[in-house]
């Protein structure tokens, strides 16, 4: 949602009508993840995607028809019969269910204000959209101390909604559910953007920053040096924390969505970073250098009471093996690996195979 947020701010400040489709259920391997959205209008503007091309237009022309009857809908996608030329179809070989809504709605009348001001101010929230029956559309939308706004229609439904909504509060994954035998919903997660801490004002980090902003991440960067960490080297960093690491990573106190890179360079600033960032919740910690310097790394590490299962977390050297040399192309590296790790493919698999054949 927050990435086509802004653009449906503008049309609705234009009183252009707006509607919403979200990827509710997918099988295969899409080109998009469950809980994607693409929201148009009525004179052909749109933001988002739901395939990446494949299915766009179809997608357009049912929200069209949404938007002239107001009624919500979920649209199925799968592979196109070859036979067919003009039929629409995904040629991943994957299949997909598109769930479509009007934001003129008197559901999303009620809810919009709320969930804008909950982007803004970047908290974890689950909206619960029935799929099916007679109030389809109709959303509760939960927060992780159990708090809650909106209706589905019945107590029955509701208790159901916030248990499943919870759950998928604690994995952080949109979902479909079956909440009765004939309700079904979708759980989506609004999530506060992940936190990429930067240890050192470094000359690599500066492209860290605007790679990192350009992939949705927020970006804080770390250094008791004011020569270093200023706004005329980091104009782009959403904040610069001029202040020991060690002190400043305990203060943000990183958490699941929070990813620590260390690449000052400096055993000073690096070793006592490392080890509050290790002890901490931080999704991945990663510190710049050589392997060879490794088991010096560690062991300095020990001594500062850090266990053996938490640096087992610790990536070192970090970033990926492509060979980097330049400061853009060693950014680039990290944030690769750190993207990977965020997706579940932890030191996994070969950046490419060898041959397709």
């Amino acid at each position: 949602m927050r990435e086509i947020a802004e653009d449906i701010k503008k049309w609705k400040h234009q009183n252009k009508a707006v509607a919403i489709a979200t990827i509710v259920k997918a099988n295969g391997s899409p080109m998009r993840p469950i809980g994607s959205k693409m929201a148009v209008t009525t004179d052909q503007q749109i933001t988002g995607s739901v395939t990446g091309g494949c299915i766009e237009g179809a997608v357009y022309e049912e929200a069209q028809e949404v938007l002239s009857n107001g009624k919500p809908k979920t649209v199925r996608y799968g592979v196109a019969n070859d036979q067919t030329p003009w039929e629409i179809g995904l040629s991943c070989g994957s299949s997909l269910d598109v769930f479509i809504e009007s934001l003129q709605s008197s559901t999303w009348q009620t809810h919009y204000s709320t969930l804008q001001q909950n982007l803004v101010e970047n908290q974890l929230l689950a909206v619960v959209t029935l799929l099916n029956g007679e109030d389809t559309g109709a959303k509760l939308l939960v927060w992780p101390d159990g708090r809650t706004q909106g209706g589905l229609g019945s107590p029955e439904l509701e208790k159901s909604g916030l248990k499943a909504a919870i759950q998928q509060l604690n994995t952080r994954d949109p979902k479909a559910v079956k909440l009765s035998e004939e309700a079904e919903a979708f759980i989506d997660i609004f999530l506060p953007p992940s936190r990429l801490i930067i240890v050192g004002a470094v000359h690599i980090a500066i492209p860290m920053v605007g790679l990192a902003r350009a992939l949705g991440f927020r970006t804080l960067v770390v250094d008791p040096r004011k020569a270093y960490a200023n706004r005329e080297r980091f104009p782009d960093a959403d904040e610069l924390i001029i202040e020991w690491p060690s002190d400043a990573i305990e203060k943000l106190n990183p958490d699941q969505g929070t990813f620590i890179a260390v690449v000052s360079h400096d055993d000073k600033l690096d070793n006592p970073a490392l080890a509050e960032a290790l002890k901490s919740q931080a999704a991945y910690v990663g510190v710049l250098g050589t392997k060879r310097n490794v088991p010096k790394r560690l062991d300095a590490l020990r001594e500062l009471g850090v266990s053996e299962d938490q640096l087992k977390r610790l990536h070192a050297p970090i970033g990926l093996e492509i060979g980097a040399v330049q400061p853009e192309e060693i950014a680039l590296s990290v944030l690769a690996d750190i993207i990977a790790v965020h997706h579940g493919l932890e030191r996994q698999g070969e950046i490419r195979q060898k041959s397709i054949v």
